[in-house]
């Protein structure tokens, strides 16, 4: 499955940088609103956290 991302937040999508935007299209996901785009973000936060606690 390929990533998708709505006209309605493309706008704000393309605001992230260039590596966010590659590991967000990188997790096959369908973002269709400003609310799926957030739940990416957290869980990329979250693993991120998760990382730099392990060590």
């Amino acid at each position: 499955m390929a990533s998708y991302v709505s006209p309605e937040i493309r706008d704000k999508f393309e605001t992230l940088s260039i590596d966010l935007k590659n590991t967000i299209l990188e997790r096959n996901v369908q973002l269709n609103n400003i609310h799926d785009l957030i739940a990416v973000l957290e869980q990329i936060v979250s693993e991120a956290d998760h990382l730099n606690n392990t060590y």
